[in-house]
């Protein structure tokens, strides 16, 4: 799936926009996106694997709440 990356998070991912992740769940995803990237998951997930306060995360335009929320290879994560 596509995940759009935010400008403040791009120094992770060489300043690239736009990246490819795989996951069953968002957290697999944040996973698999760390893999890539290291580091970024920290920035996005806190210590107890809650989305940080100052962060919103949408996936296909809906606001996640948790990562336990299931995806699809069609979600686009942003």
């Amino acid at each position: 799936m596509n995940v759009l990356i935010p400008t403040q998070l791009r120094s992770y991912t060489q300043g690239r926009r736009k990246v490819s992740a795989t996951g069953r769940t968002l957290s697999e995803v944040l996973t698999h996106l760390d893999s890539q990237y290291p580091g970024i998951r920290f920035r996005m997930i806190d210590e107890q694997d809650r989305i940080r306060e100052h962060i919103r995360i949408f996936v296909s335009g809906n606001t996640a709440t948790g990562i336990d929320i299931p995806t699809t290879d069609t979600d686009e994560v942003q």
